[in-house]
């Protein structure tokens, strides 16, 4: 992406009403929106949805398709690349979408305890080497900040084409003795792949399409932290 590209859409998030920028002293402090989501921006009562990671932000704009009773909000810190879901969603008017800026480390600046019902991680970057283990998005660390900001009945899902990932989660989730609901290997491969979780295999990342081209497997888990 060249840099005349990246800083149009920077300013566009700008102006964008579905896009949330906060520094990083606001998060630390409490975000003002904390706690608010639904009072202040979607004006509603219905169950919060977060992708985190989102990417192009395919699967927030996705799901908010399919699920208006449903609020959506995709977070990520790459601006440049979310500006692809804002977009979309504002000119689709969908209003139970929205993209919040910020590193997923500082998520529990943002919601309060039991505000989200739901957590999206799609296709986040394994990190496999070993000095990388507390950046991986279902490292126990990360687990806990999860576990501050969702119900007590929330649900977890992971979906990545990483069979390293894959295997850390479960055995780490086991090892925890946490609530595993499915496991699967490759969701493209099972017939009975998943149910209960409408659109596992109907909406597609960016990452997820070009892993799949070269033969990858893609896996998922559904679990609770509680």
């Amino acid at each position: 992406m060249s840099k005349k590209n990246k800083q149009a859409r920077f300013a566009e998030n700008r102006v964008l009403p579905n896009v949330f920028q906060p520094t990083r002293e606001e998060a630390v402090a409490g975000y003002k929106l904390k706690g608010k989501w639904r009072e202040q921006v979607f004006k509603n009562t219905n169950p919060i949805v977060l992708e985190l990671g989102c990417g192009k932000g395919e699967y927030s704009v996705g799901l908010a398709k399919a699920f208006p009773e449903k609020n959506f909000i995709g977070v990520d810190i790459k601006g440049a690349r979310f500006w692809f879901g804002a977009k979309e969603a504002y000119e689709s008017n969908l209003t139970n979408a929205v993209f919040l800026r910020t590193q997923i480390e500082l998520i529990d600046g943002f919601f309060e305890e039991n505000e989200v019902d739901e957590i999206w991680i799609t296709f986040p970057d394994p990190q496999i080497k070993y000095r990388r283990t507390k950046h991986r998005m279902t490292h126990p660390e990360f687990l806990e900040r999860y576990k501050k900001i969702l119900k007590k009945d929330g649900i977890m899902h992971l979906k990545t084409d990483s069979e390293f990932l894959h295997g850390y989660t479960i055995g780490l989730l086991q090892g925890q003795g946490l609530e595993i609901l499915t496991a699967h290997h490759d969701i493209y491969g099972a017939p009975e792949y998943e149910p209960n979780t409408p659109l596992l295999r109907d909406i597609q990342t960016h990452y997820e399409q070009l892993f799949s081209a070269k033969g990858k497997t893609i896996t998922y888990i559904k679990f609770k932290i509680h």
